[in-house]
């Protein structure tokens, strides 16, 4: 007879921002219309219409990622880069971010189990920091990434560079051990690709159930405080 194991406790979760734990009032699609109007495409015109619906579908990504796919060009990209991150650093330092309803006490729950959180994010590392010390964040989290962070590519959602790197920083276990979670069909794609044991998409973002189903996700929470049952029991 072959004797019941249980299974491996999760030691480290890679939670997604913007859309996830973090609230920014519409502010990413904002600062990305700002940047792609600075480039000829003004609000109206079939090339905005067109842009707008790719940064929606690739939401979670690499912004510079983002804007090298939709101009063509390197310089444009890193031109219209830098006008997204004014413009959302902008609307952080006039407070429009906060935490999502019960991100706080998720994180708070999990790193009292032993668990320990990094959040990631397709943000610069300037943007996400300016994110974490608008909100208070940085005492509450045991680490941040976002793509320049991930190895020598630099690689952001949907590869599994991010949620990887989160658990040798943090010196977890085998994938075994890892928790991802995730409001868009890139985090869950990340999550799998890392062979994640647990692998959540969250509903308090800008992608459906449906969506989320489609990119695969094992499993689909209302809130991220819904995680917890999953990941500490």
């Amino acid at each position: 007879m072959t004797a019941r194991t249980e299974p491996t406790p999760i030691t480290v979760a890679c939670l997604d921002m913007a859309g996830t734990t973090v609230a920014d009032d519409g502010s990413v699609i904002a600062a990305f219309s700002a940047a792609v109007e600075q480039f000829g495409l003004p609000q109206g015109s079939p090339g905005y219409d067109e842009a707008l619906a790719y940064v929606r579908l690739t939401m979670g990504q690499s912004k510079i990622e983002v804007f090298r796919r939709i101009l063509g060009d390197e310089e444009a990209a890193q031109w219209a880069n830098k006008t997204f991150e004014d413009h959302y650093a902008a609307a952080v330092a006039a407070g429009a971010v906060e935490p999502m309803p019960g991100a706080v006490d998720t994180i708070t729950a999990l790193r009292e189990a032993g668990v320990r959180v990094c959040l990631a994010t397709g943000f610069s590392p300037a943007t996400r920091d300016a994110i974490i010390d608008e909100l208070g964040w940085a005492g509450k989290i045991d680490l941040a990434l976002s793509p320049a962070d991930a190895g020598f590519f630099g690689r952001g959602r949907p590869w599994p560079d991010l949620p990887l790197t989160a658990l040798l920083r943090l010196r977890g276990g085998a994938v075994s051990e890892l928790a991802v979670a995730g409001d868009t069909p890139s985090d869950v794609e990340s999550g799998l690709r890392a062979g994640a044991a647990v692998v959540a998409g969250v509903l308090t973002g800008a992608n459906t159930r449906a969506d989320l189903e489609q990119a695969g996700a094992p499993l689909i929470l209302d809130t991220i405080a819904d995680l917890l049952p999953h990941v500490i029991g």
